[in-house]
C-alpha cells in the first residue's frame, strides 16, 4: 500500500475512535510522520477537547517540527470552543499537510489550506476524500442545511408488520438485533418516538454503552406520564416533548419540519426516528427522511401493523426509493439501510 494511504487509513481508524462522542463537531484523526516513520497520533475525543491535529502535536511535542501531518478533515481556521487548529500547526514547525476531506462549514472550506500554503507550508487534499466527505455525513449535512440528518429505524416481519392486529410486538427481530440496535444509537444525537410508542411500550431510550443522548417524544395532545421510563436517571434538558402548546402542528399532528430546524438550532446534527409506524410515515411523507435502518426478521405474520402508516404513493413513481443499499446479517435477521429518494 502506498504510504500516504496508509497513513490517511490510520488516521481514518483514529477518526473513528471518536464515533458518537464528538458531536456537534465532526469526528478527525490525524498522524503525524517524520523520516518515514509515525511519530505521533491524535483524534478528537469529546465536543470542547482538543482537536485531533493538537492532540497529535502535544504528544509529539517538539519532534512536531519538519514532520508531515496527515488529517482527515481540513484543520480549522477560526476560533470556536478552541483555538484555531491552522495556527498550531504553524507555530509546530509541521512542514507539510495532507488533508482528506474539506470542511464544508463556510468558515472553513478550503480556507485554512490557503492559509497554511501562506505561511509556506506544503498542503495536499483530496487523499480518500469521499470515504471521509461519507465519515461525518451527519456534521455535513447539519452544518449546511441547519437541520439533523434523518435515520428512520423499523423492525418488521418479511411481509412488512410491527406488530399483530392486537399490537403485540414483543419481539419481531431476534435479541442479538435488539442488542445491535441498541448499540448503533450511541452513535446519534437524539432518539425520536411517538406518543403511541411510549405510552405501550414504555421504552427507556437508553444506548450502549450508556451516554446522554437527547429524548424526543411527539404528543400532540400531552397525554405523557410523568412516570415515563424515559425520564428515569435522564438530565430534564435532555427531554423534548412537544404538544400542541409549545410547537405548531401540520395537518393536526406536530409539525416534524419545525421540529428538525429546531433541534438543528440546538446543534442536534443526528435523529434517529424509533417509532412508531404513524411517525415513520409522516417524516417519509414529507421528505424528512435521509436514511432508512429496516431490520427484517424471517417471519410472515399476515394480518397485522403496517410498519409504515400515512403514506400514500398515488403512482410507481411518487413511491419513496432507497439508494446506495447496504444489507447484513445481524443474527438470524437481516439489515438493511440506504437512502431515501422520492421517485
Amino acid at each position: 500500500m502506498n504510504n500516504d494511504f496508509k497513513y490517511m487509513n490510520r488516521a481514518w481508524e483514529l477518526a473513528l475512535q471518536g464515533w458518537g462522542q464528538t458531536s456537534p463537531n465532526p469526528m478527525v484523526g490525524a498522524v503525524l510522520v517524520k523520516s518515514g516513520k509515525i511519530i505521533a497520533e491524535g483524534y478528537h475525543h469529546y465536543c470542547g477537547g482538543d482537536h485531533a491535529e493538537i492532540d497529535a502535536i502535544k504528544k509529539a511535542g517538539s519532534a512536531a517540527r519538519g514532520a508531515s501531518l496527515y488529517v482527515t478533515l481540513e484543520p480549522c481556521g477560526h476560533s470556536g470552543r478552541t483555538p484555531p487548529c491552522s495556527q498550531a500547526i504553524v507555530k509546530a514547525g509541521i512542514k507539510k499537510v495532507i488533508v482528506g476531506a474539506l470542511d464544508p462549514n463556510k468558515l472553513n472550506n478550503g480556507k485554512s489550506l490557503k492559509f497554511l500554503k501562506r505561511q509556506g507550508i506544503e498542503v495536499e487534499q483530496g487523499l480518500l476524500a469521499d470515504e471521509l466527505t461519507h465519515l461525518n455525513e451527519s456534521f455535513n449535512y447539519w452544518i449546511t442545511t441547519g437541520r439533523p440528518l434523518v435515520t428512520a429505524k423499523v423492525a418488521q416481519t418479511i411481509d412488512g408488520k410491527i406488530a399483530t392486529s392486537g399490537g403485540e410486538s414483543k419481539w419481531i427481530t431476534s435479541a442479538f438485533s435488539r442488542d445491535y440496535a441498541h448499540r448503533l444509537r450511541f452513535g446519534f444525537d437524539a432518539i425520536m418516538v411517538g406518543i403511541n410508542t411510549v405510552l405501550k411500550d414504555d421504552p427507556q431510550l437508553k444506548t450502549l454503552p450508556s451516554k446522554r443522548i437527547k429524548k424526543i417524544v411527539l404528543d400532540t395532545h400531552g397525554k405523557i406520564s410523568p412516570r415515563a421510563k424515559l425520564f428515569k436517571n435522564t438530565k430534564p434538558e435532555d427531554v423534548f416533548v412537544f404538544t400542541d402548546q409549545n410547537a405548531p402542528l401540520y395537518n393536526g399532528k406536530i409539525d416534524l419540519k419545525w421540529v428538525l430546524k429546531y433541534l438543528g438550532q440546538r446543534e442536534v446534527t443526528s435523529v434517529l426516528i424509533e417509532g412508531g409506524g404513524a411517525v415513520v410515515g409522516e417524516a417519509l411523507a414529507r421528505g424528512l427522511v435521509d436514511k432508512m435502518m429496516i431490520y427484517v426478521a424471517p417471519k410472515i405474520m399476515g394480518e397485522g401493523l403496517q410498519a409504515v402508516r400515512g403514506l400514500r404513493s398515488k403512482s410507481i413513481k411518487e413511491m419513496v426509493c432507497l439508494k446506495e443499499m447496504s444489507f447484513d446479517k445481524i443474527g438470524e435477521d437481516i439489515l438493511i439501510q440506504g437512502y431515501s429518494k422520492k421517485g
